[in-house]
């Protein structure tokens, strides 16, 4: 073998890509089970067949089962004696405690260990708001949600304290399904309007450092977006903790 044949294998070798760790494949069948809940392609009422995800996701039971176990935990699934795991429902009524405790802890981001946006970071939220503005010419639920999903993990990665990170990813996908169950009655192309509007005001904030503002901006739309679901299921969304 010469000296260049040599190198060239040593250098395919560094280079392949590390198999993904037992974690690391957990993690992400978790986001995808997760996000088909969220996006209702799993509607409430669903049963999930462990035989059934096990062979798509070549997997064993054992793994999959804590996965499953994990969902239960955040309220997206319940494990029913004799039937199986049974994807939940919502009820915006219910969560009424779930947005009051996101409308504090957003203002924590940009307090708690904020990371400084790379030009990178600023150019993800701009496509996101090309994507808005593509996506109002032929408005989808599915698609406004998964912009909302999207933008919710930039905003997240805002902050380097894991714990805030961990809690407030764990709520936001809570009450994603909210949104989407009651897009006929909230109005889509104003929905899309508003979380517009928002993106734009925390770019800018963004682009200057601003992060305590953007806590407030986030704050305020996550506010305005619960009051208007409240009025349109009937109640004021006022309480004791929404002030």
């Amino acid at each position: 073998m010469t000296l260049e044949a040599d190198s060239a294998t040593r250098t395919e070798t560094v280079a392949a890509p590390r198999p993904p760790s037992a974690r690391e494949r957990s993690e992400r069948i978790y986001r995808i089970l997760r996000d088909r809940i969220c996006l209702l392609d799993y509607l409430p009422g669903s049963h999930l067949s462990e035989e059934e995800l096990a062979q798509e996701f070549q997997i064993s039971r054992t793994p999959l089962r804590r996965v499953l176990t994990r969902l239960e935990s955040e309220g997206l699934v319940q494990s029913v004696h004799g039937v199986g795991t049974i994807v939940t429902d919502v009820d915006i009524e219910e969560l009424q405690q779930v947005y009051h405790l996101r409308l504090e802890l957003v203002l924590l981001v940009g307090k708690l260990s904020p990371i400084p946006r790379t030009a990178a970071d600023l150019d993800r939220i701009r496509a996101l708001i090309k994507r808005c503005d593509t996506a109002l010419r032929d408005a989808d639920q599915r698609t406004f949600l998964r912009l909302n999903m999207d933008f919710f993990l930039e905003m997240n990665a805002m902050t380097g304290n894991q714990p805030l990170r961990e809690i407030s990813e764990r709520l936001y996908f809570q009450v994603a399904r909210v949104v989407l169950k009651m897009m006929p009655q909230l109005g889509l192309v104003e929905e899309f309007t508003a979380f517009r509007r928002e993106m734009e005001e925390v770019l800018a904030a963004a682009e200057i450092g601003d992060w305590d503002s953007i806590g407030h901006i986030r704050r305020a739309h996550i506010s305005m977006s619960f009051r208007r679901m409240m009025r349109h299921a009937g109640h004021s969304g006022d309480g004791e903790d929404d002030r």
